[in-house]
């Protein structure tokens, strides 16, 4: 016997990139179920970094609070190399966080179970909860052109196995889905069931990770810190309750089983990583009074899938599409942002809001993320692998190296400066009406002043990942003139022909669209009343500073149109209307009256 049934969007693997997409979907009112061939949820080890973009994004679901009281903040970072002696001393300790436009500047350790139980209970607030332990056997996708093309078929059809079904109870699923994502890591079953390779190399680069509570002298244990010694290089993270992780360079010839060619984690454990460790520290003491709570060994891998997806119906996200070093804290953010941009997509399409053609702009955007982070990736892991400088090699790494590396990726390292292509959801025609807003990356932060009662608003926080895209009015200095020429733009949007009205449901902007209307002037001055209705849906909203942050002439009416995943898809003066229509128009679906 088996139980049949069907659903919208079936997410395999509840990992990061897994539990984002599932979560981000239940919260838009999706018909999601996740699945895990785990029995239980994890509890320690795996990925502990949070990137400055990613909190934000977290913040945009409002789950960032309780991520930064659980977690551990890391503000500063630190170098050492050895001196003349041979020793390991500071050579340099700088802000961690480099690009000043952070909301957050600093990065969130805490181990990766926590971090997925956040996740786990908002998914729970909202009906959802991982199916576990359940794998997947068999997957088949439909080739009838129809049938895909239909957002009322369930084109895809999955055979699940229940992995603790005993006796006589039933252990074989077939369901039917529209969309299925592979969050399932690096050795994806979806990404190898639907022979999608993964193109890249390996290294020759071993390094043992362990997590501890350490008794040190090392005065710079609680920052991100990098030491490189005449015994190899160690990266010190801290963590949450006190824990370290360190990252610890191996040599691996004994370490690799030659049958196999991969790492043979039997040859170590953690009591012998800990001594490489205590050698690197030297002359600084390295112990530890409590045991390991979680230790492994991995080599350095950086490849890329050769396709995110199958016919626009299946996906692949997180580290399922790609793969690489862990020091620089990207493959939990990579898979979590992976997952926000995807997800607000397939809603969309499930709505009958957008067009499917939207679903290719995932793997245009996310791959080509994922090739930048594989160069940096090579760049910035080989900093790890030199030998130091010293004496004797004055052609070796030291701090200036770090320090360099940090200042020319440092936007990207938190993803604060990520920036997608032109495409039809990046229109960067009209750049210039905004020349401080770069159109593919995120939205500035900026602190305005609410007109109704002078309260300070953070327009991140006016951006939540609610599915709808935000209409950003910058209506300039309110002069009678101006107030005329804003009277005559609500007239136009009115319309039934606008862009406003074309892809609302019985004139309900409100559900598509969410207009945030900024003026230029003081707080003592401003009336949200001299504003026509339209572009004042929710008495709170309006008012502040930042023209010139934004590089936004106030003598003009600007749009800024900022995306559901909260980066900036177009600018164009209020002239232009007609281009603000031809964006939308290029993915989003008319819908009348």
């Amino acid at each position: 016997m088996s139980l049949e049934s069907c659903v919208d969007v079936l997410v395999i693997g509840a990992g990061p990139a897994g539990l984002m997409c599932a979560n981000a979907l239940a919260m838009a009112g999706v018909d999601v179920r996740i699945i895990d061939q785990r029995p239980t949820k994890l509890t320690v080890g795996q990925a502990d970094g949070i990137q400055s973009r990613t909190i934000e994004v977290w913040q945009s679901y409002g789950l960032a609070e309780r991520l930064i009281h659980e977690g551990n903040q890391v503000h500063m970072s630190a170098f050492y190399g050895p001196n003349e002696r041979g020793e390991v001393e500071c050579t340099k300790r700088e802000r961690l966080v480099t690009p000043l436009t952070a909301c957050f500047p600093f990065i969130i350790t805490l181990h990766q179970g926590a971090i997925e139980s956040i996740l786990l209970d908002s998914m729970s607030q909202h009906g959802v909860k991982v199916d576990q332990p359940v794998a997947p056997s068999a997957i088949e996708v439909s080739e009838d052109i129809e049938e895909l093309a239909s957002m009322s078929s369930y084109p895809v059809k999955i055979t699940l196995e229940r992995l603790d079904a005993v006796g006589d109870a039933i252990k074989t699923e077939s369901v039917r889905a529209k969309f299925v994502i592979g969050g399932d890591g690096a050795h994806s079953w979806v990404r190898r069931a639907l022979n999608i390779t993964m193109d890249g190399e390996n290294t020759d680069s071993i390094w043992g990770v362990i997590d501890v509570k350490p008794d040190t002298d090392l005065p710079d244990i609680r920052k991100l810190t990098k030491i490189q010694s005449a015994h190899g290089t160690c990266m010190v993270i801290p963590r949450e309750d006190d824990i370290v992780r360190l990252y610890i360079q191996l040599s691996g010839g004994d370490l690799i089983d030659p049958s196999t060619g991969r790492v043979d984690k039997s040859r170590m454990n953690p009591e012998k990583l800990f001594e490489v460790a205590r050698k690197i520290f030297q002359p600084f003491e390295l112990r530890t009074s409590t045991g390991f709570e979680w230790w492994t060994l991995y080599t350095v891998g950086q490849r890329i899938a050769s396709s995110y997806s199958v016919r626009e119906r299946v996906f692949i996200a997180g580290d399922a599409c790609h793969t690489h070093s862990p020091k620089a804290g990207q493959g939990m953010n990579a898979s979590m942002n992976d997952s926000h941009n995807l997800a607000w997509k397939l809603s969309q399409v499930l709505r009958g809001w957008a067009s499917p053609s939207l679903l290719k702009t995932y793997e245009l955007e996310r791959r080509q993320f994922a090739q930048d982070l594989i160069a940096f990736d090579k760049e910035y892991s080989a900093l790890f692998c030199g030998n130091p400088r010293t004496v004797e090699n004055q052609n070796g790494l030291s701090h200036e190296n770090f320090f360099r590396a940090s200042k020319k990726f440092g936007g990207f390292i938190t993803g604060l400066d990520v920036q997608y292509a032109p495409s039809a959801l990046v229109n960067v025609k009209h750049q210039g009406c905004a020349s401080n807003l770069v159109i593919g990356q995120r939205m500035l932060p900026q602190i305005f002043v609410r007109a109704a009662d002078a309260l300070p608003v953070q327009i991140q926080d006016m951006l939540p990942a609610d599915v709808r895209f935000k209409v950003l009015v910058f209506m300039g200095i309110l002069t009678d003139t101006q107030i005329a020429n804003v009277n005559s733009l609500a007239a136009q949007l009115r319309k039934p022909s606008s862009f406003l009205q074309k892809y609302a449901a019985h004139g309900d902007v409100s559900s598509v669209f969410d207009i945030i209307t900024i003026v230029a002037g003081r707080k003592e001055e401003a009336s949200f009343l001299d504003v026509p209705l339209l572009f004042r849906p929710h008495w709170s909203k309006g008012g502040g500073h930042g023209y010139e942050t934004f590089g936004i002439d106030p003598a003009a009416i600007t749009f800024v149109i900022v995306r559901p995943d909260g980066y900036v898809g177009m600018v164009a003066p209020s002239t232009a209307l007609d281009d603000v229509d031809r964006y939308f128009s290029s993915f989003l679906i008319p819908r009348g009256l």
